[in-house]
């Protein structure tokens, strides 16, 4: 038996894991599925490796299944444990907070109307009612604590002590599946691979609790070329809200992708066909340098993720930022964005109006005021994709973008910027 949707998956790379592919797959042929996956609001914005779940949702959708988008208002509490040690906990209003911000970025990427339309579910509906009591005689019964020691961040976390907060975590995320199968016939539940564990310990607390054979699949985790992890934990986050990283930065990021991954990026963030990944595949391999797969990537997960707009404003911004067009044409809130990302100094607008020179190392397109001048008269520095002449130059009223920005080059690619603070 095979899934037309499954095997979509598969072939974009969607595919990690899965508890019976052959049973799955009659299922998904057989009529409509309903599947859930959970996010836990453990900071205020899903980042871009929740994209990854959004898509396959979508996907499912698509093909005629209904989504339940669970937000964890209880489990988001608590946390999945961590390789690195014990989670410090949120307080209950801040995440009930990030639940909703949360709830709002989940409901732009599905369908709400029709026969396969989403639900967003939160897991504090049934755990909050729930008591301890019922909760170890109905759920922690079913599971054995020598299964539950095996897991391997318990393992991990053994010799350094784990809280039974978090130990207890499974039952939760569990618990959940349980749920949804009693109260929405929810018959599938997917997430990231590193999520496995606690999936497959769901799929069987529905077959204990309720003799019921249910499905589970897992994604692969996003990794850069050298194996590593992108997310919230390794540094450098690229968040779905754009006030904690600008649709700019955003795009930029997707700009920036290694040749190597960029075609496995394409099958899996894009509704690319698989004509079109392979043409650009082919490009890649044969003309690296016009990074044509980077630009469609980038396009097209910015225009999903912001909209359209925002996309053509990042384009607009980069290519102001090199002189191709006119950096006074952007708008203040991307200009913001552009200098957030390129992370320059910020400097007090009541100490005066900054020199050239001072503007050019504070950026830190130069590592000294001496390179600043001597970028100056080798006629290498600019100022708003203007060339600067005078190394006496001080920067005036009308040169500051948005009333307080200021864009340093040197040369054609080291690009800088400082704000000025409060500035008139």
């Amino acid at each position: 038996m095979t899934s037309a949707v499954l095997d979509e998956l598969k072939w974009r790379g969607l595919l990690a894991n899965s508890t019976d592919e052959e049973a799955l797959a009659a299922a998904l042929e057989a009529g409509p599925v309903t599947f859930y996956v959970g996010f836990d609001p453990t900071a205020p914005s899903l980042h871009f490796g929740h994209l990854v779940q959004l898509i396959v949702a979508r996907h499912l959708q698509e093909a005629g299944h209904r989504p339940l988008m669970l937000v964890g208002g209880s489990t988001g509490q608590i946390g999945d444990p961590r390789d690195s040690g014990e989670r410090t906990l949120n307080p209950k209003e801040v995440v009930a907070g990030w639940v909703e911000r949360i709830r709002g970025q989940v409901e732009q990427y599905l369908d709400f109307d029709g026969p396969a339309a989403a639900t967003v579910v939160n897991n504090l509906d049934w755990t909050g009612e729930m008591s301890v009591l019922d909760f170890l005689r109905d759920i922690g019964k079913h599971f054995p604590v020598n299964r539950m020691l095996a897991r391997d961040v318990v393992r991990k976390r053994l010799d350094d002590g784990i809280s039974f907060t978090e130990f207890s975590y499974v039952l939760l995320q569990s618990l959940d599946y349980l749920e949804l199968h009693r109260r929405y016939g929810c018959s599938l539940q997917f997430g990231g691979s590193d999520q496995w564990g606690n999936i497959t310990a769901g799929v069987e607390l529905v077959r204990r609790a309720d003799d019921a054979r249910v499905h589970a699949l897992a994604t692969p985790l996003m990794t850069k070329a050298d194996g590593t992890k992108f997310g919230k934990t390794e540094g450098g986050a690229v968040w779905l809200d754009p006030a904690l990283t600008s649709p700019y930065a955003f795009h930029q990021f997707f700009l920036n992708a290694e040749d190597a991954k960029v075609v496995e990026y394409l099958k899996v963030f894009t509704r690319r066909s698989h004509e079109e990944i392979e043409e650009l595949a082919r490009q890649t391999a044969e003309q690296p340098h016009l990074r044509a797969a980077q630009k469609v990537l980038a396009d097209d997960v910015t225009a999903l993720v912001h909209s359209p707009q925002e996309r053509d404003a990042a384009v607009a911004a980069a290519s102001a930022l090199f002189g191709r067009s006119d950096l006074r044409d952007l708008p203040g809130a991307v200009l913001a964005g552009v200098v957030a990302e390129l992370g320059g100094a910020e400097l007090p607008a009541a100490d005066g109006m900054p020199s050239v020179v001072d503007v050019l190392k504070r950026s830190g397109v130069v590592a000294s005021r001496g390179a600043a001048r001597r970028a100056i008269t080798e006629g290498g520095a600019y100022i708003n994709n203007v060339k600067v002449a005078d190394v006496d130059a001080v920067i005036g009223a009308d040169d500051l973008l948005d009333g307080r920005f200021v864009i340093a080059r040197r040369g054609k690619r080291t690009v800088g910027a400082v704000t000025l603070v409060d500035a008139p």
